[in-house]
């Protein structure tokens, strides 16, 4: 087993700290693309070569080609597909109205990824709430059950999942996540309900009527789109090794190999080459947001392959082995850190544990373990902001339409340590 010293670690630390704390304390300089590669290439290129140095450069070409590629190529697709379908209209927000959009977001979640449904409908939702003088406490639900929950049921639904994905859990595994899922979405829904009519009874009577006579049809645009999702879909469940066993083989030609990405590739192209440009347009579509995903997460996978030969040689050593361990280790660092990397690095301490005689094993760790691992990671990347990728898009957005969201802590003393984190330790408490 390979061994490596701890400070080989450090870069790992301060990439994901900074990621967690940059937004915060130096806001303006870090929304700039140009300075998220400046500081990744400044940890990046110095971990690459004394890994090199130590003997250990395959593994961060290993990160890089089978981890980094196909990660970065799914969100990819994801986005453009997703970001050339436009929903425009205005009902009436009714409690009924907004608790189906959010139900449609959250089953959407884990078919056209988290960051793809949250980014479809968060937009209407807005319009359709306009008029509504409470709306806050709709974004953050919207944030728990679209932006991540409600993503649990596939690899397509969050970063973490299809790392786990590519580790060797089948496409169809996350189903046996459908218990979980549906019990914290089917409660935070009914919750949501219930605030929204406590809400919508406060609304004065002339904005109920305002939001009465300003009503325009839901219309789609772009529709072509969901043909294009439905073949992202097709790509991950069967251009894999359990359907085209020489991806795995490491003699097979490149085209082989990365099959899979070079059909999303494709798609990508059909997409936006399908799509009138005013559909994009009007979901102001733009690269910045995944050029900003692969700018920091090239730096993630370089920076964290130590960590992950270190979790994976001292992993005995950690004390963890219990499900419920996995669950709320995982989650604490998925609050505050990046849910993809957590993700791994639990995993990867899960992979180097004792094996267990009788136990079920999913991609090379018990089952068990996996699934707290992959729950964990989604469910608390809604504690916080910064705990999923779609979190802060969704506050900017709202923030844009002129909703006074509450403050990073405010978020979680008002939201999710007094509503999610109790129905999270429920739900351990149910199924660990």
């Amino acid at each position: 087993m390979q061994t490596i010293a701890l400070w080989t670690l450090l870069p790992f630390v301060v990439m994901l700290l900074t990621i967690a704390i940059a937004p915060l304390v130096v806001e303006h300089w870090w929304e700039k693309n140009r300075n998220k590669l400046i500081f990744t290439l400044a940890l990046s290129i110095p971990t690459a070569i004394a890994l090199t140095a130590l003997g250990l450069g395959g593994n961060v070409a290993h990160q890089l080609l089978f981890d980094y590629i196909p990660f970065i190529m799914l969100l990819l697709a994801l986005f453009v597909v997703t970001g050339g379908i436009n929903i425009k209209g205005d009902i009436s927000a009714t409690p009924g109205v907004n608790t189906l959009l959010l139900a449609i977001g959250w089953l959407l979640a884990s078919f056209m990824g988290t960051t793809g449904a949250a980014m479809l409908l968060i937009r209407p939702l807005l319009t359709i709430n306009q008029q509504r003088e409470h709306r806050v406490h709709t974004v953050m639900f919207f944030i728990a059950l679209v932006a991540n929950c409600g993503g649990i049921l596939t690899p397509l639904g969050d970063p973490p999942l299809f790392l786990l994905y590519l580790r060797g859990a089948s496409f169809g595994w996350f189903f046996q996540l459908l218990p979980q899922w549906a019990f914290v979405g089917l409660l935070l829904l009914a919750i949501y309900a219930l605030t929204d009519l406590y809400y919508f009874r406060k609304e004065p009577a002339h904005m109920r009527k305002r939001d009465e006579e300003e009503q325009e049809p839901i219309r789609v645009t772009g529709k072509v789109n969901f043909l294009w999702l439905a073949a992202v879909i097709a790509a991950v469940v069967f251009l894999n090794p359990s359907y085209i066993p020489a991806i795995a083989d490491h003699h097979a030609p490149i085209y082989v190999r990365f099959v899979r990405e070079i059909v999303l590739l494709a798609i990508v192209g059909c997409s936006w080459a399908t799509t009138a440009r005013a559909v994009r347009t009007a979901n102001n579509f733009s690269w910045e947001p995944i050029a900003e995903v692969a700018i920091l997460f090239v730096g993630i996978f370089t920076t964290m392959t130590p960590a992950l030969l270190y979790l994976n040689a001292n992993a005995a050593s950690l004390g963890l082995d219990a499900p419920w361990q996995f669950y709320y280790s995982t989650g604490l660092l998925s609050s505050f850190l990046d849910n993809a990397p957590t993700a791994v690095a639990f995993h990867t301490v899960a992979s180097g544990l004792p094996v267990v005689e009788g136990a079920a094993y999913v991609a090379g760790i018990q089952e068990v373990l996996l699934k707290a691992v992959a729950l964990g990671a989604v469910f608390f990347g809604a504690m916080t902001y910064i705990g999923n990728g779609p979190n802060f898009m969704v506050k900017a957005i709202a923030e844009q339409e002129g909703v006074k969201m509450p403050s990073f802590f405010g978020y979680m003393t008002k939201f999710s340590l007094i509503v999610l984190l109790p129905i999270y330790i429920v739900a351990q408490l149910i199924f660990f």
